[in-house]
Parts: C-alpha cells; sequence; structure tokens
C-alpha cells in the first residue's frame, strides 16, 4: 500500500514538472514571437529604443543660489499714463522713448501692445521690470525707471498667484534707484548682500529677473570690468552711478533686479545694457550694491538721498591727467564753471580753479571731489586746498543741499514730484471693493439667462480690481464664489466674508440681450398680447471670471 502511494505521488510529481516545463516552453515563445513580430512592424527594426533614467537631481552652485533667491526677486508691473504729445523724457516706458542715447539704454519690458501700433483708445499702457526684497516686511529696491511716471504699482512674489499693491517709499533720480513697500501680511525673505568693493574682474556674476515677463529668469557670466563711470559711458550714465560690467545676459525687463555673486549675495542692481538692437549682447551694468546701500538707508530714513554741493561744474577732458599735467599738477578736478550765488562763488573759488583737496584729503580726480563733497554733510563747512595759476590757495566753503542747489535742472537732480502721487494710488482699500456698479436685470434679460438671476454690470471703474480681471460693461455675473447673485445686497454679502489677499471667482455671462417681444394680432378690441420667450439652449454662456484681491 504504501508503495503504491508512493508511485502514486512520483508520476504526479512527474506531470506537474511536465506542464511547468511546458508552460515556460509556450511563454519564452510567445515572448520571442511577440519580439519578432514587434521588430518585423517596427519603422526601424535596427534601432535601439530609448531608456529614461530614474529621476537624478545632478545639482551645483548655481541650482541652489537659484533655489535660494526665488523667493527674493519679484516681478513688477506698473500702469503708466500715455505720454502727451510732445511729452519730455522718461514719459513712456520702453527704451525707445527713454531717452538714454543709442548705445547705451535702460531696459524695463513694455507688456502687449500690439507690436508698437497706434491705439489712441487706450488709457493706459503697461510695463514690467524686476526688484528685490531686502526687508522681511517688503521693502523692494528697484529702479526709478521702473516705478517712474507709474499711476498704479503690482508686485508679484515668485510662486504666488496674488498680485500686490506697491507704493513708493521714495526715489533717487541720480543713481536711477527707487524704494518700493508691499503689505504681505506676512515676513518675507529678504535677500543678502555682499560689499561690492570687494568685487573683481573674473568673478561669476548672476543675474535674476523678469526679462519679457517672464519671471525668475536665471542667467550666468562673469564680471567683465568694474568701475565704468560717466567719462566712459557718455551721457547715458550720470554722475554718481559707476557701474559693474558684465556678460550676465540682462534683457528688457531685467532692470532693477539683482547681480548676484556665486554665494547668491547682492553686488549690484541691474541697470543698462550696451546693444546695438534691443537684447543683450552681453555687456551689461549694474550700480554696485554699497552705492545702492547709501541712497536706500536715505531714502527710508527721509524719503529721499542727500547730497552735498559746492556749485560748481568740472571740466570733463577726455585725458584729464594728462591735462593736469600739462597745468603743472598731478592730481586735482579742474572748475569750468562756478554757478552764480552758490557755496564756491560765496566762498571765493573761481573758474580755471584746480581743487587739489577737501578736508586735508587729496582729490584724485572730479569724480573723486564729486563723491567727497557728496557725502559730506549739508551745512557743514568744507576746508579746499586751491591751485590758482600756480599758487596753492586755502579756501573754505560750506556745503549746500544738491538737490535744492539744482532744483530748477531737471536734467542733473531730476525732476521734483509730489510723493502722494503712486502712494495714494497704491494703498489698499481698508474694505474690500469689486470696483463695478450693478443694477438688477429686466424682466426681459431674464428670459435669456437659464437660471433667471444676475446683475448687469454698467460702469467699471478705472484701475479697479474689476478692470485688472477683465469685467467689462455689459456683462452679467450671476454668482461670486458660487453664491448666487441677484441683488447689490447679495454682492455686499459676499464682500463682508472676504479680505484682501483672497481668491474671488465671478460667473459671468456675456453679450446678454433681451429677446424682441412677439406681437400677436389685433383683436377686434384693439387689445395686444406678447408671446414669453424661454432662454435658447444656446443663449450666452457663462465663464468663471477670477483674481486675487490685492494684498494689504
Amino acid at each position: 500500500m504504501k508503495l503504491f502511494e508512493k508511485m502514486r505521488q512520483q508520476k504526479l510529481m512527474s506531470m506537474a514538472l511536465m506542464l511547468f516545463t511546458l508552460s515556460v516552453g509556450i511563454l519564452i515563445g510567445t515572448l520571442l514571437n511577440t519580439q519578432v513580430n514587434a521588430a518585423r512592424d517596427q519603422t526601424a527594426p535596427d534601432a535601439t529604443p530609448l531608456t529614461v533614467p530614474r529621476l537624478s537631481a545632478l545639482g551645483n552652485d548655481f541650482t541652489a543660489l537659484a533655489k535660494k533667491l526665488e523667493p527674493s526677486v519679484v516681478n513688477i508691473t506698473v500702469d503708466v499714463a500715455p505720454p502727451e504729445k510732445g511729452a519730455a523724457r522718461g514719459q513712456a516706458p520702453d527704451d525707445n522713448s527713454d531717452e538714454v542715447p543709442d548705445f547705451f539704454r535702460r531696459f524695463f519690458g513694455p507688456e502687449g501692445g500690439g507690436g508698437g501700433q497706434d491705439v489712441p483708445e487706450a488709457p493706459k499702457r503697461q510695463a514690467s521690470g524686476s526688484g528685490f526684497l531686502v526687508d522681511r516686511n517688503g521693502y523692494i529696491i528697484t529702479n526709478n525707471h521702473v516705478v517712474e511716471n507709474a499711476t498704479k504699482i503690482r508686485v508679484r512674489l515668485h510662486g504666488d498667484p496674488g498680485d500686490y499693491r506697491g507704493r513708493v517709499i521714495g526715489t533717487d533720480y541720480e543713481t536711477d534707484l527707487a524704494v518700493i513697500k508691499i503689505d504681505a501680511g506676512k515676513p518675507l525673505q529678504p535677500v543678502t548682500i555682499a560689499n561690492s568693493d570687494s568685487v573683481q574682474v573674473g568673478d561669476w556674476a548672476v543675474a535674476i529677473g523678469s526679462p519679457f515677463g517672464l519671471d525668475a529668469t536665471v542667467t550666468a557670466g562673469i564680471v567683465s570690468a568694474i568701475g565704468r563711470s560717466a567719462d566712459q559711458l557718455g551721457s547715458s550714465a550720470r554722475a554718481f552711478q559707476h557701474f559693474i560690467q558684465t556678460d550676465a545676459a540682462i534683457n528688457p525687463g531685467n532692470s532693477g533686479g539683482p547681480l548676484l555673486n556665486i554665494r547668491g549675495e547682492v553686488i549690484g542692481v541691474n541697470t543698462m545694457i550696451a546693444t546695438s538692437g534691443r537684447g543683450s549682447e552681453g555687456v551689461g551694468f549694474a550700480l554696485p550694491v554699497n552705492m545702492v546701500a547709501r541712497a536706500y538707508n536715505d531714502i527710508i530714513r527721509i524719503g529721499r538721498v542727500t547730497r552735498g554741493s559746492i556749485g560748481v561744474s568740472l571740466d570733463r577732458s577726455p585725458q584729464p591727467e594728462v591735462t593736469l599735467r600739462a597745468l603743472g599738477v598731478n592730481h586735482g578736478a579742474i572748475i569750468e564753471a562756478v554757478s552764480a550765488g552758490g557755496p564756491a562763488e560765496k566762498g571765493g573759488l573761481r573758474a580755471g580753479d584746480i581743487i587739489l583737496g577737501v578736508n586735508g584729503t587729496d582729490v584724485k580726480d572730479g569724480d573723486d571731489l564729486v563723491a567727497h563733497v557728496a557725502d559730506t554733510p549739508v551745512g557743514a563747512q568744507a576746508m579746499l586746498s586751491i591751485d590758482r595759476e600756480g599758487k596753492p590757495l586755502s579756501l573754505k566753503v560750506t556745503i549746500a543741499d544738491r538737490s535744492e542747489l539744482y532744483k530748477d535742472r531737471p536734467d542733473i537732480v531730476g525732476e521734483s514730484k509730489p510723493k502722494e502721487t503712486i502712494t495714494s494710488k497704491a494703498e489698499a482699500p481698508a474694505q474690500v471693493k469689486f470696483g463695478f456698479r450693478p443694477r438688477p436685470l429686466t424682466e426681459q434679460e431674464r428670459d435669456t439667462v437659464v437660471n433667471r438671476r444676475g446683475v448687469m454690470v454698467t460702469l467699471v471703474e478705472q484701475d479697479s480690481f474689476a478692470e485688472e480681471i477683465g469685467i467689462q460693461n455689459g456683462d452679467v455675473i450671476d454668482a461670486i464664489n458660487r453664491q448666487p447673485v441677484n441683488s447689490l445686497d447679495d454682492i455686499k454679502r459676499v464682500q463682508e466674508k472676504l479680505k484682501p489677499g483672497d481668491a474671488v471667482a465671478f460667473h459671468v455671462l456675456k453679450n446678454v440681450t433681451p429677446p424682441p417681444a412677439a406681437a400677436a394680432p389685433r383683436s377686434g378690441r384693439g387689445s395686444r398680447t406678447t408671446v414669453q420667450t424661454r432662454p435658447a439652449l444656446d443663449g450666452p454662456q457663462g465663464t468663471y471670471v477670477s483674481g486675487i484681491l490685492p494684498g494689504r
């Protein structure tokens, strides 16, 4: 009996082994046949398919830098009123009207605009630039030419779908800098600044900004030169601008963004480029951050930058060293003209005098003199060492406020504008306002709307939230954030639940027009009846129009 059972088990095992071997053979044959057929059907049978490798982040210093700086670099969009006919410099936002001569141009990029076509009915123009956070409370540094003449400033943080209203704290024409502020309702991540005096030619340089409106764009290059002065750049630079030159790509929209070292520290503010066209050709200029810090500290303290002046014009010889040597000195600044009634005239200075020193410190050249005087407190007295026709002389002058001394010279210190122009418009309202005027629908208008509810927009306020997101006169709004709307009271109830920074979605019907009334034949008694119509299934179609309420 045991032998029989043993033989039976061996027979079953043999059969199972045979079945398994057969199954494996069939499977292998099927696979081989499938591959042969696939190869036969493949367009390129001798080509090897590509295999995507497993995810592996390479990473490098630039990768870490970009991730670190993304939250701190902002996109700035401004509304600019159309320039008046024959308006002076700076009225239009694009480079062609910035009156920066030919080769050198300050850049921030226009948006939209139909390729330069005339649109006379357009109430405003839009342009964009860049900036960077320097304080967790929302203070931002950018270029003055980005926000100059703006009627509204909107700031967008990377990764944040909402826009924040910006207000101007102060500007400085002579360095082309501006400080603006947003109230985001949360701590923000500021940049870290470097000491730009430590920058050397050949150092890595990284630019981050919004060229052509493409935010958080990172480009890299090296520092090509340092100390590019107004004399070297001609009339495109101003007296207090000495630039870091870089070949990192800087394009329209980069203006106001940071130039960084390889550690991610700000070394400058991207301001202009040299180009024969309209884009980067590898010659960009950034204002050193040490100069920026001085201007920023003055602006947050008193709203503007104060500089000393003595009221002289200096000789700008193309070869100042040779000129000075010919006049018998090896350093100094030659006075070309003296302003009438200014500190220099009152102190006895004359055209042709050479200023050799200020308060015992030698003056190298004209730029060095301007820097020394500018940093001397307004109202202080300065002792000037003079060479007058080969004879040494000491004269004492009282330092004046440069902006007051040249207030009638906008070409030197810029135009004086009331600060409230932008500040008052940029401040967000205490309560949420949409910025449109509604009215109830008429019975005939309701007949065209499937759910027979909604309000008609009769007026959209200029520069309002409604205008920004695209609500137009004649639109019918039948719901806000899924809440049915049938009256002004319904809208107010929705507004009461919202706060700045909230997302709002309006369900809007376009092209709502009342149907024509169908008249029945007149009866013998002279009466007339109308036939009510039902909304067609292919009537006005709804769509959502949405946006983020302006920040506080």
